[in-house]
């Protein structure tokens, strides 16, 4: 059994907080200027409404049909731009910062029409649009699986964001999912919904 601890961040290949916002800043100022639109997404978008800040990488969607413009304003901007095996995002690296450029979500592509949702807020100083966070948890809710079902990572979020949730919304547009069901009950349980 190994006993050492998992690097801190700023250590081998994982991003500092400080290399994340400089990524996010700079994605958000590019595509702002230059375009597809986009909209801040996951945890970095539940982040702007309150949550805690995330550590693992930023989340942005575009419209599935604005991939290619959006690759081009990222790389001139300076990332280096990865397309990997998904076939639902592809990322823009930045050191060892990476932006998860999303355009399809839990299986779905991102229509143009998607990102009217998002609500313009200032975020690292930059005005931009940021998805509602009803609208993400019902996607984080959505992609919840046998293999990947971590409630340690929502329930901060879910508590932060509480207030600003559309409880009834997410419960009705997620009931299809067990996984995501089980977490709502967890939630009930706990009191936050109330």
């Amino acid at each position: 059994m190994n006993s050492t601890p998992p690097p801190a961040a700023g250590e081998e290949g994982i991003p500092s907080r400080t290399e994340l916002r400089e990524a996010l800043r700079c994605a958000a100022s590019a595509l702002k200027e230059h375009g597809p639109p986009f909209a801040l997404a996951g945890s970095y978008a539940l982040w702007a409404y309150g949550a805690p800040e995330p550590t693992h990488d930023v989340d942005i969607v575009i419209a599935e049909s604005d991939v290619s413009a959006a690759a081009t304003t990222l790389e001139m901007a300076g990332f280096r731009i990865e397309r990997p095996p998904e076939d639902w995002l592809f990322k823009a690296c930045m050191g060892r910062a990476v932006v998860d450029v999303l355009h399809r979500i839990n299986g779905a592509i991102v229509p143009p029409q998607a990102l009217d949702s998002a609500e313009d807020r200032t975020v690292l100083a930059i005005s931009m649009p940021v998805l509602p966070p009803t609208e993400v948890f019902i996607q984080k809710l959505r992609a919840l699986t046998e293999h990947s079902c971590d409630f340690a990572k929502l329930m901060p979020a879910a508590r932060a964001t509480r207030e600003k949730l559309d409880w009834e919304r997410i419960e009705t547009e997620t009931k299809d999912n067990d996984f995501a069901v089980a977490f709502l009950v967890l939630i009930d349980r706990l009191g936050l919904r109330r």
